[in-house]
């Protein structure tokens, strides 16, 4: 490790470190725009130039030059301080003066560094050049005049994303950065240039002149569009949910995340349930809450009540649901609204147990029966990294773009049984292999089979676990935690021929086998579950209530509330609460914090944030054999669940980037 000297404070820095981030150990500041640390090295603004002896008498770009035993770093120097002076002057030429209408304001790194690092005034005069803005699709509003050409947004798409849709044109001061052809950006992480961009080229096209960063009120909370957890922060103003953002967390999202979830919390306010309603002659009526519990009543389940959980759903809610089902004799509850069976027995064999951080050192990788860019387009940037490693990647299923060198196998799961000699070769002579099932192939009965291979490969050694399955459903890991499955799935429940059936915000799943029983939807939007149900009670999304959540490496994470539900819809654990004095039973608890404690009582490792330990993986099943054709579960990315149903933009990019629908555009 070699030592270095940063305005004479001497330090050891790392093998293959750079002078900035020698800079920044040493806590220095070190001002840039287009160096960033998830992104190769540019070294184009020139903004991070530092003093550096031995070596020329003139100011060098830190974040390109290594860090080489005996430097002697000045950060402070009159040399650096009117060389960065005179790159700022440069940088802003062609800027224009537009901070008040720019909706960068506020967080703007350009406004901040003139403001610490600039000249006090400009000495040029001559005109600035214009740049025609670009279309980028639905999500990000292009101004490119204010472009710096720090190239952030270019290597992103390239080089994480892995999508080659943003590059530069010309040369010199006829430099423009724009899409192919100028199309939109297509990929699942498209708006995360947002974030990356320094200034205010590359902004929010929904979120265009809705607020100003000091007007917001920040909490801290989890993705639930997929099973990632992505690690998220709600930025809300009043009663009104207005955007989303990644926080860090290199566990699990690293500082991105899908433009699902950055997007969807704009269906927050639409098509929402604010009110009670019942189902009289056919039609919805509005009714009050003492009316609805007085129906529900009226049926006298008692233990012919049945519990379905949906995607979205919070550990709190399941855990309630489930004392209220209990209390009234019944264990009839499931999570797995779409109808598959899996085995559930042993949690270790249902989970990703190598870890989204760990998967990127696999050097052979078998996925089966997942569209992973759909399912978790988080984890594709990881399996992306691997590739990038030299990791071999093997894939059973219908082929789909994977943005990193791939082999498609088949269609048939049946291929678990009879995979290609050169496969096994590679699965069973790498060093980490991995084996990634998804719940297309958990419906065809893949489990036991991967499980087989698990055993013949070895996945399981010393500081490595091989085996994941990848769920789809935010609420899934956490429903298995809590016993909320039968060993038949939704075909056992249904045979039950419960008389009330509670939905909690079960909006994919087929009502039709309980076309006879009383149907209470408590959900969030007047989705597919609503249209089923026969008496609605009006529940609170994820930003309107606490809650915990688990994904689906088995990692359990907190999420505060936001913002509060709106009209008379309240958090479920209150509604289900109410529900089961109406129905004259005790649930054994009267807050939410006896609830939390309660459900950590029965399942302890729901009350410590970070990975659960569901012990070693069980035995293969020899005898149950895999077949059938591979369909992926989700048809449309942009519509998985009734918030991104629900939000215009949502639905504005499955027409337009899925589809193909030209963007409707007034007459001039």
């Amino acid at each position: 490790m070699p030592k270095v000297t940063v305005d004479g404070q001497e330090l050891e820095v790392p093998d293959g470190a750079t002078v900035l981030q020698a800079c920044e150990l040493a806590g220095k500041e070190i001002p840039r725009f287009c160096y960033h640390e998830r992104l190769s090295i540019a070294g184009n603004c020139r903004m991070c130039l530092v003093e550096v002896k031995p070596g020329p008498p003139k100011p060098q770009a830190s974040c390109a030059l290594p860090a080489t035993e005996g430097q002697e770093i000045r950060t402070d120097t009159p040399m650096v301080k009117k060389a960065r002076e005179g790159v700022m002057e440069f940088l802003l030429i062609n800027h224009p003066l537009d901070c008040p209408i720019c909706d960068q304001g506020g967080e703007c790194d350009l406004q901040d560094q003139s403001l610490a690092y600039g000249r006090g005034a400009s000495r040029y005069h001559e005109n600035k050049r214009a740049v025609t803005s670009k279309n980028m699709g639905p999500l990000i509003k292009t101004i490119m005049t204010r472009c710096i050409h720090c190239t952030r947004c270019v290597r992103f798409s390239e080089e994480v994303a892995g999508v080659d849709e943003i590059g530069a044109l010309y040369r010199g001061e006829n430099l423009q950065i724009t899409t192919y052809l100028e199309q939109a950006a297509k990929h699942e992480l498209s708006a995360n240039v947002i974030d990356l961009c320094p200034v205010g080229a590359l902004t929010s096209r929904p979120y265009a002149y809705e607020a100003r960063p000091w007007e917001l009120k920040k909490t801290l909370s989890i993705d639930i569009s997929d099973a990632m957890g992505a690690n998220i922060r709600v930025d809300s103003r009043g009663r009104e949910v207005l955007r989303a953002l990644p926080r860090i967390n290199d566990d699990v999202n690293e500082e991105w995340i899908s433009d699902k979830a950055r997007y969807q919390v704009e269906g927050l306010t639409r098509r929402r349930l604010d009110k009670v309603w019942i189902r009289k002659a056919g039609k919805l009526q509005p009714a009050s809450w003492n009316e609805a519990f007085e129906l529900i009543a009226a049926a006298k389940p008692g233990k012919d009540i049945a519990a379905i959980a949906g995607d979205l759903v919070d550990c709190e809610t399941m855990f309630a649901a489930k004392k209220l089902v209990n209390a009234l004799g019944s264990d009839l509850v499931e999570s797995r609204q779409t109808g598959m069976t899996y085995d559930v027995s042993n949690l270790a064999a249902v989970n990703f147990n190598t870890s989204f951080a760990e998967i990127e050192n696999a050097d052979a990788i078998l996925i089966v029966g997942s569209h992973i860019r759909w399912e978790a387009a988080l984890l594709n940037v990881r399996l992306r990294k691997a590739a990038k490693r030299g990791a071999q990647i093997f894939l059973i299923g219908p082929e789909w773009e994977t943005t990193y060198p791939a082999e498609f196998l088949g269609e048939n799961v049946s291929l678990l049984h009879d995979l290609p000699a050169h496969v096994a070769k590679a699965m069973s002579g790498a060093e980490r292999p991995a084996v990634i099932v998804g719940g297309a192939a958990l419906a065809k009965g893949a489990l036991h089979p991967a499980l087989a291979l698990a055993e013949e490969w070895k996945l399981v050694r010393e500081g490595w676990n091989g085996f994941n399955v990848l769920h789809f459903s935010a609420a899934r890991m956490g429903s298995l935690m809590l016993g909320f499955a039968q060993k038949g799935g939704m075909a056992d429940l249904a045979a039950a021929k419960p008389k009330v059936v509670l939905s909690l915000g079960a909006d994919e799943m087929d009502y039709e086998p309980f076309a006879d029983a009383l149907k209470v939807y408590i959900g969030h939007h007047g989705d597919k579950g609503a249209h089923a149900a026969e008496i609605i009670l009006p529940a609170s999304a994820f930003t309107e209530k606490a809650g915990t959540y688990v994904n689906t490496e088995g990692r359990v994470q907190f999420a505060d509330k936001a913002v509060f539900a709106p009209g008379d819809a309240r958090e479920d654990w209150t509604i289900l609460r109410a529900l089961a004095d109406a129905l004259g039973v005790s649930v054994g608890f009267d807050s939410f914090d006896q609830l939390r404690a309660a459900m950590i009582a029965e399942v302890p490792a729901l009350g410590v944030e970070g990975l659960a330990d569901y012990g070693a993986l069980p035995a293969a099943d020899s005898s149950v054999k895999a077949d059938g054709a591979i369909s992926y579960p989700i048809k449309d990315f942009y519509m998985t669940n009734p918030i991104a149903r629900a939000s215009a933009v949502m639905q504005q990019c499955s027409a337009e980037l899925l589809h193909g629908e030209a963007l409707p555009e007034a007459a001039e």
